[in-house]
């Protein structure tokens, strides 16, 4: 990843630690309730690698639910964050997911990516290290932006390109530049399916609770989604 991704989740890392699980109702009634909706609801004996943890929601989540958990993160002020989360329930490692990954092949039963995949921009190297370490029949689940909402920050509004986008968000005060790469939505598909066998695609709907605490965001995104999940089986 670019080392501004590094740069921005350091920064935000007080803020997702301290806030984002009960003030950010994007993630809490929103992408959150659709990814947990799609897990097994007991991974007692399954081994989980939660790819891009940021403070550690999910890996506590993962641990609730019985599995044996490792997490990974670009910032090492999340990996700090997700440690004090946790402890040392779940192997955290501070990792980029754009490089090799120090994990057997075939260790993991169950990967999961919480809007973290469209900070990468070569999607190969990674999806190929996730196919790697994922034992037969292992399942990948993951959440990005959809594109959706993303073509509203092209410049050149050429949708068919994949393009670098600096949004900026403000925390605490402070404006705070986070790249991403947009791409289509045919891209997203395709290069899942080189690698992957797709099970399921969910565009999340933004729950009762989301429409209670800001209802003019949840009539925006039952009109136009942000965010879009795939679940995906290893390829033998």
């Amino acid at each position: 990843m670019e080392i501004s991704v590094k740069a921005a989740y350091d920064q935000l890392a007080s803020d997702y630690e301290h806030n984002v699980d009960t003030k950010n109702a994007f993630n809490a009634h929103y992408e959150r309730p659709a990814m947990v909706n799609l897990l097994p609801k007991n991974l007692t004996n399954m081994k989980v690698l939660d790819a891009g943890c940021a403070a550690g929601w999910y890996t506590a989540k993962l641990l609730k639910l019985g599995a044996e958990v490792s997490a990974t993160d670009i910032s090492k002020e999340m990996v700090t964050a997700t440690q004090r989360r946790v402890g040392n329930r779940a192997n955290v490692l501070n990792l980029d997911l754009e490089k090799e990954l120090p994990f057997e092949n075939e260790s993991f039963d169950y990967i999961i990516s919480s809007l973290v995949i469209h900070y990468i921009k070569d999607w190969d190297k990674t999806f190929s290290e996730f196919h790697r370490i994922m034992k037969p029949g292992g399942i990948f689940q993951f959440s990005i932006h959809h594109p959706l909402m993303d073509i509203k920050f092209s410049e050149n509004q050429e949708y068919f390109s994949k393009e670098l986008i600096v949004d900026q968000w403000e925390r605490q005060g402070k404006l705070i530049d986070v790249p991403f790469y947009r791409r289509p939505l045919n891209e997203i598909f395709n290069k899942t399916l080189e690698y992957f066998s797709i099970k399921e695609i969910v565009e999340p709907q933004p729950t009762k609770a989301f429409k209670s605490l800001n209802p003019g965001s949840y009539e925006r995104l039952m009109k136009q989604p942000n965010f879009l999940i795939i679940k995906a089986m290893k390829k033998p």
